[in-house]
C-alpha cells in the first residue's frame, strides 16, 4: 500500500478515458500521432493544445478530457518516439555488437526527430511504457557483459548521450551545409568542410604555440574520411567495454 501511495503519478497512471461521459472520438495515440507530427514540421515550441486542436479540427477543451496537461503531451511524445525502436531482436548473442546496433537505433530516432533532444533536457526523467521496455532490453543484451548493474545503468545512459550528440551534430552539418550530411548545395567552405577544418587546426598547430596539438596530429597522420556511423560506432565499441571494466576488444 505504501509503494501505491508514494509511486508517482503519470499520464499513464491513469485511465485513458473516465468511465463517464460521452463515448471517445479519439484516443491517446491518434493525438500523440499529431503532435509528433506538429513537432516533426515546426519544432517544439510550436506544440501547444489549441495548436494540436486545429490541427486534429477540435476545441482544445476535449483534448484534456485525454491529456491533463501540454507536459503530459510530451510525456506521451517522447515515449512514442521510443516505441519506434525495434526491440524484436533476440538477446543472447555479441552484447556488444547488439547494443550498438541499439544506439544505431536511438541516433536515428532523434536525426528523424531532432526536437526530441530538447525536450529530453526539458522534462527530465519520466519513463514510459516503451521506455522502460527499451531499457530492459538494453540490459538483457548486457546480462552476458561484465560489469555491475550499475555499470550497465551507466553505458546504458552513455549510448544514449552519444545518440543525442551524434544527432545534433547531424543536424547541425545540415544546417551548415556540410557535405557528408548530404546536402552539397549549401556548401559552406568557410565552415561546412570538414577537410577545411582539418587544415586550419593544422595551421594553427605548426605555428608552434601548441605543441601537444602538433605532436598528437602528426602522429595521427592525415584524417579519415567523414563517415558518422563509422565514428560513432568506433567510439561506442572503444568507450562501452571499458565502462564495464573490459579493455578495448
Amino acid at each position: 500500500m505504501a509503494d501505491r501511495e508514494t509511486r508517482p503519478t503519470t499520464v499513464w497512471s491513469r485511465p485513458e478515458r473516465g468511465a463517464r461521459g460521452p463515448a471517445p472520438e479519439r484516443s491517446r495515440t491518434q493525438i500523440t500521432a499529431a503532435a509528433l507530427a506538429l513537432a516533426d514540421a515546426e519544432g517544439l515550441a510550436a506544440v501547444s493544445m489549441r495548436a494540436l486542436a486545429q490541427r486534429l479540427g477540435t476545441g482544445p477543451a476535449s483534448l484534456y478530457r485525454y491529456v491533463g496537461s501540454r507536459d503530459e503531451l510530451l510525456d506521451l511524445m517522447a515515449d512514442a518516439v521510443a516505441g519506434e525502436l525495434d526491440l524484436s531482436g533476440a538477446t543472447g548473442g555479441d552484447w556488444l555488437d547488439d547494443l550498438v546496433g541499439l544506439a544505431l537505433q536511438s541516433r536515428d530516432a532523434h536525426v528523424r526527430h531532432p526536437w526530441l533532444a530538447d525536450l529530453n533536457d526539458r522534462r527530465g526523467e519520466v519513463l514510459g511504457p516503451h521506455a522502460i521496455d527499451y531499457l530492459d532490453h538494453a540490459l538483457g543484451i548486457l546480462v552476458p557483459a561484465p560489469g555491475t548493474a550499475g555499470q550497465k545503468l551507466e553505458a546504458i545512459g552513455l549510448l544514449g548521450g552519444l545518440a543525442v550528440l551524434f544527432a545534433r551534430r547531424e543536424a547541425a552539418a545540415t544546417a551548415t551545409g556540410d557535405p557528408a550530411a548530404g546536402d552539397p548545395s549549401t556548401h559552406d567552405p568557410a565552415t561546412g568542410d570538414p577537410a577545411a577544418r582539418a587544415a586550419h587546426l593544422a595551421a594553427v598547430a605548426a605555428e608552434g604555440r601548441h605543441p601537444h596539438l602538433l605532436a598528437a596530429l602528426t602522429a595521427a597522420g592525415a584524417p579519415p574520411p567523414a563517415d558518422r556511423d563509422a565514428l560513432f560506432v568506433r567510439l561506442l565499441r572503444r568507450l562501452l567495454p571499458a565502462m564495464l571494466g573490459q579493455g578495448e576488444p
